[in-house]
């Protein structure tokens, strides 16, 4: 991967300077499908899909900074701004799946992840390595609906984040740093719609951040990043599963506890709709590469025809 400053960046200031860089993958990538995934609704603060181009903004030791990554033939290109630009740039490979190691994954053992497998050939794990904004997401997630879960998301990091530099096709922002959510005051935690037992869970989380962080990205297997995760108070499997998916690519993670996931894996594979241990148990010859199968489920297009009526969300804030 090579690392060019963009010419025209001479004449700015060092923070909005534009490097550019070309990462080329050693395997077939589906931009779309890998580092899509990561986006929290059409209206998330932190990345936006603009036609063909993916625009991120994130936060690195040396401060804030936006990527903007296109495919070109089989090659990335990427564009950076900011103080953090070059640090971003060096994790492109991680985020376009390069750590992605799909082993003895045997894709035949059912024709509808034989086949999903065989039109995605590109589809790749992505890794963040931002362990701390995967959990905080993850906890708003907890027990809402997407709707409401996007909706605070994006009022909390667009107010207590950091603008991110360069020219995005609207303001984004990187994430709140840990010790910047845990100053977030109650009536903001209100005002976004996040209830006491969550925004208490993330501010209590914050207080270790860094080392939550450093243990999780030190352990070497699920078990050992869901054994640090669980010892937070008020993180279970469930949001442990959601941020080693988006922070570490876990191949095997699976989210137990989810409102439609196991439902989603027993229609695809059996025909009909399963509970958490029977999703577990179909999922059982691919240990190892379970998130993979789900991914490779999603993306086959198939779904459970929806009964009845979706779920209200209740709104608590005029309470």
């Amino acid at each position: 991967m090579t690392l060019i400053e963009h010419p025209a960046a001479a004449d700015t200031a060092s923070a909005d300077a534009r490097w550019e860089t070309v990462y080329r993958p050693p395997h077939p990538l589906d931009l779309r499908r890998t580092v899509g995934m990561l986006r929290r609704g059409g209206t998330d603060p932190t990345m936006i899909v603009d036609g063909g181009v993916i625009w991120r903004a994130v936060r690195t030791p040396l401060g804030p900074a936006t990527l903007a990554l296109r495919m070109s033939g089989d090659e990335v290109r990427v564009s950076a701004w900011g103080s953090g630009a070059e640090h971003a740039l060096e994790g492109v490979p991680a985020l376009c799946g390069a750590h992605d190691e799909p082993g003895d994954f045997d894709a035949s053992l059912h024709p509808l992840i034989a086949e999903s497998a065989r039109r995605t050939p590109g589809l790749r794990l992505a890794r963040t390595d931002a362990v701390f904004d995967a959990l905080a997401c993850a906890i708003i997630e907890q027990k809402v609906t997407g709707m409401q879960a996007f909706g605070a998301w994006r009022w909390l990091v667009s107010r207590f984040g950091e603008r991110a530099p360069g020219p995005t096709p609207r303001p984004m922002f990187a994430a709140p740093t840990a010790a910047q959510w845990f100053r977030i005051p109650s009536w903001a935690w209100h005002r976004a719609g996040v209830e006491p037992p969550q925004s208490r869970t993330i501010v209590r989380a914050a207080e270790r951040g860094d080392r939550i962080a450093r243990a999780v990205s030190a352990a070497t297997t699920g078990a050992d990043r869901d054994r640090v995760l669980t010892s937070l108070p008020g993180v279970g499997v469930w949001t442990s599963a959601e941020t080693r998916i988006r922070a570490l690519g876990d191949p095997d993670a699976v989210s137990v506890g989810d409102y439609h996931l196991a439902h989603e894996v027993g229609h695809a594979l059996t025909g009909k709709r399963t509970d958490d241990d029977g999703m577990l148990e179909l999922l059982e010859p691919w240990a190892g590469q379970r998130q993979r199968v789900i991914r490779l489920i999603f993306a086959s297009g198939v779904q459970e025809p929806r009964r009845g009526p979706r779920l209200a969300p209740e709104d608590h804030r005029g309470r």
